[in-house]
């Protein structure tokens, strides 16, 4: 991956765990570091696909060094936008303007554009909310805290001059893709019966019903369409930090100005695909509409659509349950869908 990232222009420094030197020579051009630390370890940092995120401990502290590259980090044989490091660099900054959604994120220490990195403080021991499909719980308190968090995100910016700077528009078509038109290939590349035998025919029922997925496209031009709200763009448990000082959210590279109800659509979608309580659904749409503007319809067709792509497309989830189950979700997907 080395000599493909370098045979891009310009040619620029490339995050490496096994080179500490450099890293640590690098740092300290920049800026980031002191002239009397140096990098004594490099490891990575949580379970991310998109990008290399490294935590790097120093003589001194810790900090988090994340670089997008041209594909995704994970499957390196799909490209990826290599500009998803400017919009999140771009949203970080913009967010720090609001100290109450700012101590929610971790705090930017650096932003090297020309190498497409960012420097994060160090959370330090955090735990993801990807237990939730092992048959975790979610609280309403820290419920609470996701929806506040995507209320003032969703209110803060919208007389903002920033949209053009938020289009983002290459992530959004690579997230359409996936979300709205892969998962109704059959030769996607996703052996469904591999994962959980007896899926791709259900697969099949959806993928024959005309209205269903004439409902999905139709959804899918609305998520392509500019919008008045900044959102996550990605608001699922994976992104969700549990950390000693609470929540924190992170990885807002698919971030753009578009429909409030898309961020909310998938935090409800995962609660019913990590096979959470019904009322905590309903919680968190009466939760959101006592604070902000939704289109209720709109929030529960967007879950639908994503719990679809996250059974029968290439993102899958650890999800412990069989057939029965995930043919249940499929068919709350096209009630959901088609309202």
């Amino acid at each position: 991956m080395k000599t493909l990232f370098q045979k891009l222009p310009p040619k620029v420094f490339f995050l490496d765990s096994h080179n500490l030197d450099g890293l640590s020579e690098y740092l300290q051009r920049r800026g980031w570091l002191l002239e009397s630390e140096r990098v004594v370890a490099a490891a990575q940092a949580g379970e991310g696909n998109m990008n290399c995120a490294l935590r790097v401990r120093t003589s001194d502290r810790s900090i988090i060094v994340k670089q997008a590259r041209p594909w995704v980090e994970k499957y390196p044989h799909i490209p990826a936008p290599w500009d998803r490091a400017l919009i999140e660099g771009r949203f970080y900054q913009m967010i720090g303007t609001r100290p109450t959604l700012a101590q929610r994120m971790p705090r930017l220490l650096g932003f090297d554009p020309d190498a497409h990195l960012l420097v994060f403080e160090d959370l330090g021991e955090a735990q993801d909310f990807t237990f939730l499909y092992q048959g975790g719980e979610i609280g309403y308190q820290e419920l609470d805290a996701l929806l506040q968090y995507l209320v003032e995100l969703h209110l803060a910016f919208r007389r903002s001059d920033a949209k053009l700077s938020f289009e983002n528009r290459a992530m959004r078509e690579l997230n359409h893709e996936h979300i709205f038109v892969v998962p109704f290939r059959a030769d996607n590349g996703v052996n469904l019966d591999t994962i959980t035998p007896g899926l791709e025919a259900e697969a099949a029922k959806l993928r024959a019903d005309v209205p269903y997925t004439t409902t999905v496209s139709q959804l899918g031009k609305l998520y392509l369409e500019h919008g008045d709200s900044l959102v996550h763009g990605d608001y699922f448990p994976g992104s969700w930090l549990r950390t000693a000082s609470g929540i924190r959210i992170i990885d807002p590279e698919f971030c753009f100005f578009g429909p409030p109800e898309f961020d909310l659509s998938v935090l409800i979608a995962h609660l019913y695909l990590s096979q959470q309580p019904e009322a905590l659904v309903q919680h968190s749409l009466d939760q959101y509409q006592s604070q902000g503007r939704l289109n209720v319809p709109l929030t529960q067709q967007f879950a639908g659509v994503e719990i679809m792509r996250r059974l029968l497309g290439v993102a899958q989830l650890p999800l412990p349950y069989g057939l029965q189950s995930k043919a249940a979700l499929l068919d709350l997907s096209r009630s959901l869908v088609l309202l």
